[in-house]
């Protein structure tokens, strides 16, 4: 799937079942939430964190993550952002910018 077909697919979504996006401000808010939930489940289960006793067992990051991505898709859509034109441009920049970097680190050798 295209980002663009994304970030359509979500703004459909909002209209037709959200009613209309959360403010700016009440999805970065959101997104900061569910960034601790996704940071908690992987500190818990890849991590040294043990879990508490009334830890739901199945937890699901993947189910988080896609928080995650819905809540930057809204952000996106609310601010007139095209995530792919962004998201490609940023990865050319990191491939002039990264590439000899990482080659050259011995801790990823």
């Amino acid at each position: 799937m295209k980002i663009k077909s994304l970030q359509n697919l979500v703004h459909n979504w909002i209209v037709n079942h959200g009613i209309r996006y959360f403010d700016v401000l009440t999805n970065t808010i959101l997104l900061s939430e569910e960034v601790g939930e996704v940071s908690r489940i992987i500190a818990r289960n890849y991590g040294e964190q043990s879990k508490k006793k009334n830890c739901k067992k199945d937890e699901d990051l993947g189910e988080e993550l896609s928080d995650v991505l819905f809540i930057i898709v809204c952000l996106a859509n609310q601010t007139g952002i095209d995530l792919e034109k962004s998201f490609y441009r940023k990865l050319k920049k990191k491939e002039i910018r990264d590439h000899d970097r990482h080659h050259q680190n011995k801790k990823l050798k």
